[in-house]
């Protein structure tokens, strides 16, 4: 693999058309006025942050900002992803109105998945859409959630099920933001890099599992390779399949039985990240078991997952019927059609396919992978 200073700032493009839009990747990012060069001017323009981020970075990114934007107001929303409701959604959009901003006002998503989720949201709805720019303080939100224009929020009964595709101008990954990370939520991060390895490059697989002590320990040139390729494989899913008609789908490795952790348990009680860990577990050995990988390749899975610091059993939702709740929740999934629950499944080292499973086996594998 080719070093990587992490040090220097090097940009990954999203490949859209008019669309594009490049991902910004280095050290000292947020306080610097030239990483907002180019970006559509305004007279106002709102930072979008919360409780336990605004206080570390939100007076560097207004100072850099004030630059170019004659007035940045400030937004701190509350922390976690219980708060990703409608109600939270429209303290947003009592900000903008408040202050009086228009249709070129530009937001930034400063934070995790949750704030660049809702501002992205935001930005896609107010006055029919104003433009906004993702600034991911989260390693997963650097390396997933803030690339490729998903934004929304969760329904009670479901993750993400009301929401719009609207791409952000830049994406400013900074990698200084990751050193503040708790490392609850660094694993987390992890869980996501580690997904783009058996859906589409085994090479990266090798080198997430030769470097992981480095990654938990947070050495600089590790997180700046991770994060880069990262995006660059993301980059290259989203810009052939921007809305998720078909290959895009394949992101959601582990996301199927992870979304019913997280709905089956309430919002928060697992993060993001640690529900699709265990949910890549149940994925990789419902791929075993209908003979899609072997059983040797799901197994170097589950102990890379549980090495990052993830859970690899999974919580039970009803004593009474634990898989039937599961199932439950995942025929919710957006992916589900008539009912029938579809899963990303490894079709062999390094690629990744959507398919149906017989009911009785999906029960089997969530009797097997989780608690109790």
């Amino acid at each position: 693999m080719p070093q990587i200073d992490p040090h220097s700032t090097s940009n990954v493009v999203i490949d859209l058309g008019e669309r594009s839009y490049a991902i910004a990747i280095g050290t000292g990012l947020i306080g610097q006025p030239a990483t907002y060069a180019d970006l559509p001017r305004a007279s106002q323009a709102l930072i979008v942050s919360n409780t336990a981020v605004a206080p570390l970075y939100a007076e560097q990114a207004r100072a850099a900002l004030s630059a170019h934007y004659p007035q940045v107001h400030m937004l701190a929303l509350p922390d976690g992803e219980a708060y990703k409701t409608w109600e939270t959604l429209q303290r947003i959009f009592d900000a903008l109105l408040t202050h009086g901003c228009d249709r070129k006002t530009v937001l930034f998503a400063l934070g995790g998945g949750v704030v660049g989720d809702m501002t992205g949201f935001a930005a896609a709805s107010f006055m029919r859409g104003v433009p906004f720019v993702q600034i991911p303080t989260t390693l997963l939100a650097q390396v997933d959630s803030s690339v490729g224009g998903k934004t929304g929020i969760n329904h009670p009964l479901g993750k993400n099920m009301v929401g719009a595709f609207y791409q952000p101008h830049r994406v400013v990954c900074d990698l200084d933001t990751l050193q503040t990370l708790p490392p609850r939520e660094l694993s987390a991060g992890l869980a996501e890099i580690i997904k783009y390895g058996p859906i589409a490059d085994t090479a990266f697989l090798d080198w997430i599992e030769a470097n992981l002590p480095d990654l938990l320990a947070r050495a600089p040139q590790a997180l700046a390779h991770a994060v880069r390729r990262s995006c660059e494989i993301k980059a290259w899913v989203v810009a052939q399949d921007e809305r998720e008609a078909g290959l895009r789908a394949i992101l959601n490795f582990g996301h199927t039985f992870g979304h019913a952790i997280e709905a089956g348990m309430g919002y928060g009680a697992w993060l993001h990240g640690e529900a699709v860990g265990c949910g890549m577990v149940m994925a990789a050995r419902l791929s075993a078991a209908l003979g899609m990988v072997d059983a040797a390749f799901a197994e170097r899975l589950v102990m890379l997952v549980a090495a990052a610091g993830l859970p690899v059993k999974g919580p039970v939702l009803d004593p009474g019927d634990n898989a039937g709740r599961y199932l439950a929740l995942m025929r919710l999934d957006k992916k589900a059609q008539a009912g029938a629950i579809t899963f990303v499944l490894i079709d062999g080292p390094g690629r990744a396919v959507m398919r149906e499973a017989p009911e009785a086996l999906v029960r089997s594998v969530i009797d097997s992978c989780c608690a109790g």
